[in-house]
Parts: C-alpha cells; sequence; structure tokens
C-alpha cells in the first residue's frame, strides 16, 4: 500500500506548492515567481524529505548562493558559452564550501547569465520562491504527518 501512499501524497505535495506559485505569478505579474528549478527542488522535498539535499538551509542558501554566482561571473565575464559553465562551476563550488548542497540550484547560474538578470532576481523568485517552498514543505509534512525538516541524528 505505501507503494501508491507514498508517491501519492509526495506528488499530491508538489502540485499544491506549484499551484501555489502559480497563483502568486498571475497575481502580481510584476514578480516572476516560477522557475524550473523550482520544480526540481519538490521533487526532492516531497519525495526525499529526509535527504540533507532537501533540507530548508540548502533550498534556501543554495538557490540564492547559485544565483549569486550567476551574478558574479555575468559582472565581472560577461555571458559567453564560457560563462554558463563557469556560473554553474562556481555555484557548486560555493554550495559546496558552505555545505549547501542542492542539486536544482545549479540550473540558478544559467538562468541569470542566459536571462541576463540583477540581483532583484536574487531576492524574487530565488529568496522568495525558496521561502514559499519551505514553509509550505514544513506544513504540508506536518499535515501528513512527516518529519520535516530532519536534524543529522534524526536521518540514521
Amino acid at each position: 500500500m505505501n507503494k501508491i501512499i507514498n508517491p501519492l501524497v509526495a506528488a499530491t505535495g508538489g502540485f499544491l506548492c506549484i499551484l501555489l506559485l502559480s497563483f502568486l505569478n498571475d497575481f502580481n505579474e510584476a514578480y516572476i515567481w516560477l522557475i524550473p528549478p523550482f520544480g526540481a527542488t519538490l521533487v526532492l522535498v516531497m519525495s526525499a524529505h529526509k535527504s540533507p539535499l532537501a533540507q530548508p538551509k540548502n533550498i534556501f542558501f543554495g538557490h540564492v548562493l547559485s544565483g549569486v554566482s550567476g551574478l558574479i561571473v555575468i559582472t565581472l565575464i560577461g555571458s559567453d558559452i564560457y560563462c554558463l559553465g563557469l556560473g554553474v562551476g562556481l555555484a557548486i563550488f560555493i554550495m559546496m564550501i558552505t555545505n549547501t548542497v542542492h542539486p536544482p540550484a545549479g540550473g540558478n547560474p544559467i538562468i541569470v547569465i542566459l536571462g541576463d538578470q540583477n540581483l532583484s532576481f536574487i531576492l524574487m523568485p530565488l529568496a522568495a520562491g525558496s521561502l514559499v517552498i519551505i514553509v509550505f514543505a514544513i506544513i504540508f509534512n506536518k499535515i501528513v504527518r512527516r518529519t520535516y525538516p530532519f536534524r543529522n541524528k534524526e536521518r540514521n
């Protein structure tokens, strides 16, 4: 039975959170709330909520720091094809040294560089959207009686 229930719970959570972000996106068209990496974040949070990669610190700082990586590259070097790899590589480096690895965030430097984004993109959608996902995940997981977030000793 858990082979059906757990995926159904995870899918429902992903659906509801993207629906919420979509509503926020449509409610105020001046701000972008939806970016593809958030879909991947929800896969982790809903289906692998015990993973260190799905914890709030990793979600928030992974998205923000990877976006900043893209800004650093575009500001200092530009936006040619080499910059895309450099932005992703810098994001990986920064996430690893800060212990905030969040794989979906690896797409953010590409979005920043290709879209010629600025600091406002770090605030909206990266920081604000990450916070919405984190708060949603905490509430949703409490409702479905799953422990989230996890502390290291709880994960074992």
